[in-house]
């Protein structure tokens, strides 16, 4: 069986003890059953894990008592925002997953013109602990030492105002571009903008065009909006990153 890795926000130190957040807790008790001195690594941002023994303190309260830290170079030069178009449940939970696992530094989600379903009231900030979770498993799934930060819930209009394409370079994934993501020069940052079903409204695009954003291609085919940012992720990070 795998070490579980748990994700804590914490300062940590060789020899000091910890108590797990109550939902750690509860996963590490009631869902992985895991026993009084098993091994856990817990990862807070430092550039690696920190090994430890799970102390149960009842059936809710456990801590970590930690022996060691290890080193370990996973995150990613390029750090890259993904301003992602609100779609519906399990394909923005796809997105958001996959999107960690490529090593995505800051997810924005945005209402659009054409999302269908945004979360609005107590359900948005339901939904938005929902994302966190989903950000936070993936992180510790794919053994990153960092968990991507979730930007908070806002209308594209609002996001563009806050938008500095000057800064480095904004691409907006675009089926009509002419150019593909092969002519950035070689940035240190960049932020991804991807619609939701049905992409970009004309406005949007204007709108974003604007604002200094360009417009980058996929390739020939269009992309379903699961598939878009994931897909360009992984070219991007192939490109500029850290794969291939």
């Amino acid at each position: 069986m795998r070490v579980p890795r748990v994700p804590i926000a914490a300062v940590l130190t060789e020899g000091a003890s910890v108590d797990l957040p109550a939902d750690a807790a509860h996963h590490a008790l009631r869902v992985l059953r895991l026993r009084d001195g098993a091994a856990v690594h817990l990862f807070n941002g430092d550039p690696g894990d920190w090994h430890g023994r799970l102390e149960v303190r009842g059936k809710h309260q456990a801590r970590v008592s930690i022996d060691r830290f290890e080193p370990r170079n996973v995150e990613p030069p390029l750090q890259i925002t993904l301003v992602q178009g609100i779609s519906r449940g399990q394909r923005m939970d796809y997105t958001l997953e996959k999107s960690v696992e490529l090593g995505v530094s800051r997810i924005v989600p945005v209402v659009m013109a054409r999302t269908q379903a945004a979360p609005r009231g107590e359900r948005e900030a339901k939904k938005a602990r929902h994302w966190s979770g989903v950000i936070a498993s993936a992180a510790a799934q794919s053994g990153r030492t960092r968990v991507p930060e979730l930007g908070a819930q806002q209308g594209f209009r609002e996001w563009l105002t806050h938008a500095d394409a000057a800064d480095h370079p904004h691409v907006l994934l675009d089926p009509e571009a002419t150019e593909g993501a092969g002519k950035l020069g070689q940035p240190r940052a960049l932020t991804l903008l991807a619609g939701p079903e049905g992409g970009f409204s004309p406005d949007e695009r204007e709108r974003a065009f604007a604002a200094g954003c360009r417009g980058i291609r996929m390739g020939p085919r269009i992309l379903r909006t699961e598939t878009a940012a994931v897909a360009a992720l992984a070219v991007l990070q192939a490109l500029y990153g850290d794969l291939g």
